[in-house]
């Protein structure tokens, strides 16, 4: 190997290295995932457009947010009402419902199956008279606008590799989230925020103890620039913004587009799509200076959006602030929103946590859902609710006097709203005891192609090679569930 050769590669591997950690220092936070193309020689100042081929077909869904509530909430106490699980409370369910069911090391010795029914009564809203719990009043009046969906299933059986399964289509990390796929494919649609935004907050008594990895958001082997740009919960929601002192607006413009030249002579000479994603963060960085500003001042919202959100609504990082945020981000032009929200994970506080939790999320979700409708956006926005499982339909813990319920992926529940989802309807159906579905599964892979395809994408043809491989989202499996489309 030539000198030449050597240096040219430790070059190589210094670049890597710093683009890879572009959400941890500085301006690398910003990872804007603009512009287009691994070998463009300069970003545009302006929305970027996607693939050239995309979108396959006409979208019903211009944006996405996904409400996500990381531990599992329980289907049987909030989505799946079984009066039978009532009149056979604390029995055994029987083995023939069980059958082989893989669960989590923590029940999968038990030799008792205390049925469990729901801890609280449900009641039927709407026109549609969609059964949910009382605990979900703000998102029970909204029955007609959702399509809730019971038969949703899953291989995982912990935390990290559910969450892993829907955000990227594989248990184990590495590969690019749907978020990434979006902004890849479709393109960003604003010049001043990313295209792609994640927040994260977590139940006030810090129940759950499930952490928020960044590969939940990552880009995987998409070039970085795609991945999602987080939003810290506490001081500014984005660092280093504000002009260093001394340096005027228009001082930081001049040394930006020197900075953006000679990276641009950079990239022209490497051919480095991480130089052209490093262009792009600096890029984003300066529009953000004005517009995140903007987008946390809620001194125009009126007295009455705000109530919607409940008493947390401009608490900084809680589920409620972060949904008003998701709202403001929506109308902006950021295509996708992910929140990721901790606290469903009632092994042993069932009967008093999961209250609470109903009570942080429920109007706030229902808020965002209405502002979106009355703002004429909520038909082509896509809202998902929804966790890596549900829980057991038997109770965790002492067999006599269960206080919990452990993971369970072989049936749950998930809601959506707007963006071409069928309103007012159920979809799919469990047997007696929630545990096994019975009519129209919905694999995460079928919903992930389902997502997708109201996106305006196929998902067999949204794909990028990497090591000799065509890799999509959902691998080589899922089919659009077309009972769930309008």
């Amino acid at each position: 190997m030539s000198n030449l050769h050597r240096e040219n590669q430790a070059r190589v591997t210094r670049r890597q290295l710093f683009g890879s950690a572009a959400g941890g220092v500085g301006l690398a936070a910003l990872a804007s995932l603009l512009g287009r193309g691994e070998a463009s020689a300069a970003v545009s100042r302006h929305g970027a457009p996607g693939l050239p081929d995309l979108p396959h077909f006409p979208p019903k869904a211009k944006r996405v947010v996904i409400l996500w509530q990381g531990g599992g909430p329980s289907h049987v106490d909030l989505f799946d009402d079984k009066p039978v699980m009532r009149t056979l409370a604390g029995k055994d369910i029987p083995d023939s419902v069980r059958g082989t069911t893989r669960l989590s090391t923590m029940s999968s010795s038990y030799s008792k199956w205390p049925t469990v029914p729901s801890i609280k009564p449900f009641r039927k809203y709407g026109q549609s008279g969609i059964a949910l719990s009382e605990m979900l009043p703000n998102i029970g009046a909204l029955a007609d606008d959702l399509c809730l969906v019971r038969s949703m299933y899953t291989e995982a059986v912990n935390h990290a590799p559910g969450v892993t399964f829907f955000m990227t289509g594989a248990q184990v990390p590495g590969r690019p989230s749907l978020g990434s796929w979006l902004a890849y494919g479709l393109g960003s649609e604003t010049d001043n925020l990313p295209t792609f935004v994640v927040m994260t907050s977590s139940d006030k008594g810090k129940t759950c103890g499930q952490l928020f990895f960044d590969y939940y958001w990552g880009s995987g082997f998409l070039p970085s620039r795609y991945q999602g740009v987080r939003f810290r919960n506490t001081g500014d929601p984005v660092p280093y913004l504000a002009n260093p002192p001394g340096m005027s607006r228009t001082g930081r413009r001049a040394l930006l587009d020197e900075i953006e030249a000679m990276n641009a002579a950079h990239l022209a000479d490497y051919g480095d799509p991480e130089i052209d994603t490093r262009i792009a963060q600096y890029e984003m960085a300066f529009q953000m200076q004005t517009s995140v500003p903007d987008l946390v001042d809620f001194s125009g919202e009126s007295k009455a959006t705000l109530d919607r959100y409940g008493p947390d609504a401009l608490a900084k990082g809680t589920f409620a602030n972060n949904c008003l945020i998701a709202r403001r981000l929506l109308e902006r032009g950021v295509r996708f929103v992910q929140l990721m929200h901790s606290g469903w994970d009632q092994h042993g506080n069932l009967y008093t946590q999961l209250a609470e939790q109903c009570r942080d999320t429920d109007a706030p979700s229902a808020a965002l859902v209405t502002d979106l409708k009355e703002r004429g956006m909520l038909d082509d926005t896509l809202v998902i609710w929804g966790g890596e499982f549900g829980r057991t339909p038997f109770g965790q813990g002492n067999p006599t006097n269960p206080q919990g319920r452990d993971h369970f992926g072989k049936a749950y529940s998930w809601w959506l709203a707007g963006g071409g989802v069928k309103p007012g309807t159920v979809y799919g159906t469990t047997d007696d005891f929630a545990w096994n579905i019975v009519a129209d599964p919905v694999h995460v892979h079928d919903m992930q192609a389902t997502i997708l395809h109201l996106c305006g994408i196929d998902h067999t043809r949204l794909t990028f090679r990497y090591q000799g491989r065509q890799y999509r989202l959902t691998d080589v499996h899922g089919q659009v569930v077309k009972g769930m489309l309008a």
